[in-house]
């Protein structure tokens, strides 16, 4: 049952996002001046970056989801499932990511898709990503598909600093860090420096309140598969000739028990 404090958080999380998203399209499309070299097109910088970082951001906490279930001292299905959802999050985040930057891509390349060095680690990353989510629905009990998609988790972020630093070891056609390069020393300043941290700040707001929502589902989720795991349990038992090894079964089915529960 979902937390009066959990469900006001929530809410509250939302309208700010709402806030902050329409603050950075009004700062993006009518305050800030265009750039002097690409034009109106520089408004993009105020969208492709920051979902990239959410992204980014995403992984990063599946990755860590993903260790502290492992991690036999802190291991909890709601780990799991927070793992799962902040993934599910990132991979839309990495499809938009891939999307704003062919649109960005197309009237300075000339073309909507080119094999460079960030464009295909990025695309990599969301094929591994798409993995993941695939190797989910793999048949298992709920421990066994914790452990292995927590171990693919770990293995597909291996590619997130990768795709950061693509732009720094190879010779790309992407531009380099606007903010986060080597030397730390940002490349836009004033008004559109500030509209740029609006947009990242609102991003992370609307992937939190995406997180909550896609977290409480996949309770619900696991709930019911508790449910349908009892049921099926109890109707095995009690057919002919099971009854005899209901004392046998116990154990496993506690064990069962105890890792599929939330």
């Amino acid at each position: 049952m979902e937390s009066k404090r959990y469900k006001w958080t929530r809410r509250a999380i939302g309208i700010v996002s709402l806030l902050l998203v329409a603050a950075t399209v009004i700062f993006g499309l009518w305050i800030t001046p265009p750039d002097v070299v690409q034009g109106q097109l520089v408004r993009l910088i105020y969208v492709h970056p920051p979902v990239a970082w959410v992204a980014y951001l995403a992984y990063g906490i599946t990755s860590i989801a993903s260790t502290l279930y492992l991690w036999k001292r802190t291991r909890n299905m709601k780990w799991d499932l927070l793992a799962a959802s902040s993934a599910e999050v990132g991979v839309i985040f990495t499809a938009l990511t891939l999307v704003t930057g062919s649109i960005w891509g197309r009237p300075a390349w000339g073309v909507w898709w080119t094999w460079d060095a960030r464009l295909t680690t990025t695309a990599l990353l969301f094929v591994l990503y798409l993995g993941y989510l695939a190797l989910r629905r793999v048949p298992a009990t709920s421990h066994q598909r914790a452990v292995r998609s927590a171990i693919a988790g770990l293995i597909a972020f291996v590619d997130v600093p990768i795709v950061h630093q693509s732009v720094v070891w190879w010779r790309t056609l992407h531009q380099g860090a606007t903010v986060l390069n080597p030397s730390l020393s940002p490349k836009i300043h004033g008004e559109m420096a500030m509209t740029l941290l609006l947009g990242f700040i609102s991003f992370t707001f609307v992937y939190a309140w995406m997180l909550m929502h896609r977290y409480q589902i996949a309770g619900f989720e696991q709930k019911i598969l508790d449910i349908e795991l009892d049921q099926i349990l109890e109707e095995r038992l009690h057919e002919p000739g099971m009854e005899s090894m209901q004392v046998e079964l116990s154990p496993d089915v506690e064990q069962i028990d105890r890792h599929s529960k939330v």
